[in-house]
């Protein structure tokens, strides 16, 4: 297998990884949500498995950057891979031997033992998911020259695209729907793949040691230089923003899925699959995209698609239809994404890089778990006025009105800042 793998460039090898950890987390992405709901009915309590899977973005994103900045990024990817890797089988042992699974109330837990140890499952592998995440990303400038970074993110997320969204809530949900275990098993034995495919890469991959070691003095760096940049705070407000807007809608949507459109695990993966097309594709037409019509008005265009994507996953009336506003969705999602994190990759020194980049993510990723729980409180508020019918479609429609005011927000500065000179 090694052999097998040194045929390929260092590249394809860290895509090829990116696209096993890809999978794991498509997969998984119907795993916790689906184990939840099979533990209880309540959405403020299934959303609290996807909390604490995102929870760690806004507790440990600054310490993953300065971790970065001080050691080698491969290995700390190698590190991160193999604790997820544990989690996800100590969850799938866990859960096999919880079966069969008692039926799932509508307050409260059936198993709390079992909640509880799913929950700190998903928090763990979250915990390793911002340190390597980080790492990859600050990685890649070393793996390809600056010139090709579009086109390097655009492949990367194509193919994290395949795992994330298209392939892997598929399978996962299939998975699933043969044995509760087995998608957390799978996910194990993905990381462990990922994990010779990245110790295979060569090269150098740790930045230049600082002369003094200083948490606090290296924390003020990477802070004084996102504070010189408007633009890239810029990038980073309206992305935590639009994160916050889209976990509101992912319980919603699953519960959504479940209740109201009558959609079994199987359906939902493949309309999460086929919404995941449209991402696919992004990520081969992107640099087109930003080389013919400029990054600002790609950002700007993505970013204006978001509202009336928000206000179709809660008039799509069937699984067909959900799944084309899902694909548009990711489409012009991953647009974003590819203007964006060119941006950074290309304008942060690579000293800087790890943490700038947790900065900016912090402010990008933190605001996720205020979203997943502001899904379950909607849905919970709504529905003492209305039928629960109605009440599961209210996070969709707040997203909308989310979205309308972040164009608003963001539209002239985006066009002013990618139009300045650099």
């Amino acid at each position: 297998m090694q052999r097998c793998f040194l045929r390929l460039s260092p590249f394809q090898r860290f895509v090829a990884a990116s696209g096993l950890t890809n999978l794991a987390d498509g997969v998984a992405t119907v795993a916790w949500g689906w184990a939840a709901s099979l533990l209880t009915r309540d959405p403020l309590l299934i959303s609290l498995v996807p909390i604490a899977l995102r929870l760690p973005w806004f507790l440990f994103a600054l310490p993953a950057g300065i971790v970065t900045d001080r050691m080698d990024r491969r290995k700390l990817i190698l590190r991160m891979d193999a604790l997820r890797a544990l989690a996800f089988a100590t969850a799938a042992m866990t859960l096999w031997h919880s079966l069969p699974l008692a039926p799932a109330p509508d307050r409260g837990v059936s198993s709390p033992f079992l909640f509880g140890m799913v929950m700190a499952a998903a928090f763990i592998v979250g915990i390793a998911e911002v340190f390597r995440d980080n790492a990859a990303q600050t990685m890649l400038p070393a793996i390809v020259s600056h010139s090709d970074l579009e086109r390097a993110n655009g492949r990367l997320w194509s193919v994290e695209m395949v795992g994330n969204s298209l392939l892997g809530p598929a399978l996962g949900a299939f998975l699933i729907a043969a044995a509760v275990p087995l998608p957390f098993g799978a996910n194990a034995l993905a990381y462990a793949l990922a994990i010779l495919l990245v110790a295979s890469v060569a090269g150098r991959f740790r930045p230049e040691a600082a002369a003094e070691r200083n948490w606090k003095r290296e924390l003020a760096e990477g802070w004084r230089f996102l504070r010189a940049a408007p633009l890239l705070r810029l990038l980073a407000v309206i992305t935590g923003v639009w994160n916050l807007l889209f976990q509101m809608t992912t319980v919603a949507l699953l519960l959504h899925a479940q209740e109201n459109l009558g959609l079994g695990a199987r359906g939902y993966g493949l309309v999460l699959a086929g919404g995941a097309v449209g991402g696919v594709l992004a990520g081969f037409t992107a640099e087109w995209f930003v080389r013919r019509f400029g990054p600002g008005a790609v950002a700007r265009w993505s970013l204006f698609a978001s509202a009336p994507a928000f206000l179709g996953m809660a008039l799509a009336p069937g699984g067909w239809s959900l799944a084309l506003v899902l694909g548009l969705f990711e489409y012009t999602g991953i647009l974003w994404n590819t203007v964006s994190v060119s941006y950074r990759q290309r304008s942060i020194p690579d000293q800087l890089l790890g943490r700038v980049n947790s900065l900016y993510r912090l402010l990008a990723w933190g605001m996720m778990p205020a979203g997943l729980a502001l899904s379950g409180v909607i849905v919970r508020a709504a529905e003492t006025v209305m039928p629960r019918a109605h009440a599961l479609s209210m996070p969709f429609f707040v997203a909308t009105a989310g979205g309308i005011a972040l164009v608003l927000f963001g539209w002239r500065g985006l066009r002013s800042g990618f139009s300045a000179p650099a």
